[in-house]
């Protein structure tokens, strides 16, 4: 653990130098540059050798896609524990996110004109879904599901194949839950390439969603412009602000379970006015960490993502989440401080009040999307929400009276900017019978 104390003038070097550049290195923007061309020129092909090389996938392109009936097949056998906790996740999200569902709206403005917006879903978007050892089926429900209820007509799934091609069978229940069909056993800076350019067996999307490592990650960044991309979220981040109230082993224990995702790049913050707490929670994080199946990789986030903050009290607490803009933040500090001090968080990708709301349950359950920004990113942007998956129009509807009304503002600034032509096209609606 590395343990600093808070001073307004110098902790932004020192969050730099613990949390490293947010940019990815420049062996990985070449590695993702020359996979990306490959994929554009050479289509599946490329797909195909890259699937081979990264995921031990030895896939003919007429494999790539999954078949549909594999997929409702997975569904149904999915045993009924899962099954009901895949169907309370996938009415959570969906509850959550109805209520944020963008609605258009039409009014009149100071010209009498009338004006508003519409909102339609992308056309065409792709999910990618980590697999592999951690086969992220709350990813699924947690993109997917927006997608629905934004309305998109068009949902392809991304996911890496293992050996011989196989997705997880829970993973694609999941997708067969929340109406996904198109699904591709496809990962990696591949997968981005296909949906950014498509192949002869892949159509290209229009803009991608969900979370992956550094390459993926890179990748999005580098195809955005061709489609759009969401986030370029990276490895998990979670502060826990705890005070003299907060237990101790909870603490520890949402502490490492960030840590489990395995990266090895996940960031892990604790900020308390109390060094005595400091110490008692990561005295928790050793104990704990012997019983966990994936100890040997919490231990290399703990030993080199973990940061102790020591503040002089809880509104200087609030400055350092402001200033890292983390992707979870827990609020073990009472109830009546956690409102206080969530609304005077700006920059949290999500906010966690109180000792019975773990970061899992946001993780896992709760309705919003855990597709949040990361390094710092939380600063500018949001976590992933419906809107995201649709696009907004304007709308402008003027008669020849409320224009004649605008006209005044239209010549001024067609002046002031040197541009007659703007002008002239309102200007000329009113210089007689057209001819």
């Amino acid at each position: 653990m590395r343990l600093v104390t808070f001073a307004p003038g110098g902790f932004d070097k020192e969050l730099a130098a613990f949390r490293g550049t947010a940019s990815s290195s420049r062996a990985v923007e070449e590695v993702v540059r020359r996979i990306l061309a490959d994929v554009r020129r050479q289509g599946d092909r490329a797909v195909a050798r890259y699937a081979r090389k990264f995921d031990r996938a030895a896939l003919r392109p007429s494999a790539f896609r999954v078949r549909p009936a594999e997929i409702a097949a997975a569904l149904r056998a999915l045993p009924q524990p899962r099954r009901r906790a895949l169907s309370a996740v996938h009415a959570a999200v969906l509850d959550f996110n109805r209520k944020g569902r963008p609605a258009g709206w039409s009014a009149r403005n100071r010209h009498g004109a009338r004006v508003g917006e519409k909102f339609d879903p992308v056309r065409r978007v792709g999910l990618y879904i980590p697999g592999g050892e951690v086969p992220l089926v709350s990813t699924v429900l947690m993109t997917a599901t927006l997608a629905a209820v934004a309305g998109c007509p068009g949902v392809a799934a991304f996911t890496p194949g293992g050996p011989g091609g196989r997705v997880s069978p829970d993973l694609l229940a999941a997708l067969a839950l929340a109406g996904v069909s198109e699904v591709y056993r496809i990962g990696g800076v591949q997968a981005i390439g296909a949906m950014a350019y498509g192949t002869r067996t892949i159509p290209a999307v229009d803009k991608i969603f969900g979370p992956g490592n550094a390459y993926v990650c890179e990748a999005k960044r580098q195809v955005f412009g061709t489609v759009g991309v969401d986030l370029l979220p990276g490895p998990s981040e979670l502060m826990v602000i705890a005070d003299g109230s907060a237990r101790a082993s909870d603490a520890a224990a949402d502490l490492l379970a960030q840590a489990e995702h395995g990266s090895g790049m996940e960031k892990l913050y604790l900020v308390s006015p109390s060094l005595s707490i400091i110490r008692a929670i990561a005295a928790q994080m050793e104990r704990q960490m012997a019983g966990l199946g994936r100890a040997d990789r919490i231990r290399r986030v703990v030993d080199s993502g973990f940061l102790a903050v020591r503040v002089k009290d809880l509104a200087q607490a609030a400055q350092v989440a402001n200033r890292v803009a983390p992707e979870h933040l827990e609020l073990l500090v009472g109830s009546r401080p956690a409102r206080g001090l969530a609304a005077q968080v700006t920059t949290a990708g999500a906010i966690m009040m109180g000792g019975a709301t773990p970061t899992v349950v946001g993780d896992f359950a709760a309705g919003p999307s855990h597709v949040l920004p990361t390094g710092g990113a939380g600063r500018f942007s949001s976590g992933l929400r419906v809107e995201d998956f649709m696009r907004r129009t304007s709308l402008l509807d003027y008669s020849l009276p409320s224009l004649r009304r605008a006209l005044p503002v239209i010549e001024a600034l067609a002046a002031m900017e040197r541009l007659d032509a703007h002008g002239r096209s309102a200007s000329v609606r009113f210089a007689g019978p057209a001819r």
